[in-house]
């Protein structure tokens, strides 16, 4: 397919949150008037649907009916800072808040089984919302899920103790690090955090010269201190061990944004856990990376929904 074009059978709209917030989503119908089952995609921090086009395409083939959906404060849903390209938040609530909306109107218009699919922070929000039992699929998905950050050389409590330090004292929606020298300029060793393919990696910045409301930048101070109490919420006591949801997770030893080691803990915690690792192979954005990667993650995918939610058809 075409990974620089909406597909002519997809259709780009907008849905309502209980504020009247706006945000986009895009849907495949059921092909040929009939679906396997209905898939719920939420992309990561920073993402946007458009980086997935070809996946969701993929999964509509393969007989799904699929939708896709923006964040609030992400891609072309608008800000929720100071300027264009900082990703901020007041609290994740926020968004499990609006997943939960999303979820129940969803689920009311769309046919069984449901799952729930995510990538990076979208794989963490999907998973705190299932655990707080805000949304009941009937199969998870995780892609590289953000239930750790890479390479933290202090304890994970000290780590959120600074970044509540830095949030408290300056604007907590001012940037927690730097994006790149020349402002607006994505940084060149980017590329080599989310995947080796080429073509792909080039895919994400066509479309953001194409349609520049998807440009985002780094995460606002309040970010990363929402995020660090988010996922540390997930590891209290009882909270991943009460999930009975079929959840498989997919995970890279080579990822350099989110924390092989917590993915690895949730899945032993998880008691319908499953993870599916990869190697040097593979960076962050597992969906997009070069065909043999890429087609081993999607039949992994294919092969879990076959057997923990099949087709009612």
């Amino acid at each position: 397919m075409d990974r620089r074009a909406i597909p002519a059978h997809a259709v780009e709209s907008r849905w309502m949150a209980p504020d009247q917030h706006a945000i986009r989503r895009i849907d495949w119908p059921a092909p040929g008037g009939a679906a396997r089952g209905s898939i719920l995609f939420l992309p990561g921090r920073g993402d946007n649907y458009e980086k997935y086009l070809e996946t969701l395409e993929q999964w509509h083939r393969a007989g799904w009916r699929v939708t896709a959906s923006d964040w609030r404060g992400q891609a072309g849903s608008g800000r929720l800072g100071n300027d264009a390209v900082t990703g901020h938040v007041d609290d994740f609530s926020r968004w499990v808040d609006d997943l939960a909306h999303l979820w129940r109107a969803w689920t009311a218009d769309t046919p069984g089984p449901h799952i729930l699919m995510g990538h990076s922070m979208g794989g963490h929000l999907v998973l705190r919302a299932v655990a707080e039992q805000r949304v009941d699929p009937d199969a998870v998905v995780l892609s590289a899920p953000m239930l750790g950050f890479y390479g933290g050389v202090l304890p994970v409590s000290w780590m959120h103790r600074l970044a509540a330090v830095m949030k408290r004292f300056g604007d907590p929606a001012r940037p927690a690090w730097k994006w790149s020298e020349k402002p607006g300029e994505v940084p060149a060793a980017r590329a080599d955090l989310l995947t080796h393919d080429r073509d792909r990696y080039q895919d994400e910045l066509w479309w953001r010269d194409a349609r520049p409301e998807l440009v985002m930048g780094p995460g606002s101070w309040g970010w990363v201190e929402r995020a660090y109490e988010s996922m540390r919420s997930l590891y209290r006591p009882g909270v991943l061990d009460s999930v009975r949801t079929p959840v498989l997770l997919l995970a890279a030893s080579n990822d350099r944004l989110v924390g092989m080691a917590a993915i690895e803990a949730a899945a032993r915690r998880l008691p319908e856990g499953e993870l599916v690792t990869f190697g040097k192979e593979a960076r962050h954005e597992i969906l997009r990376e070069v065909d043999e990667v890429r087609d081993r993650a999607m039949a992994a995918i294919a092969e879990f929904l076959d057997r923990v939610a099949p087709g009612r058809g």
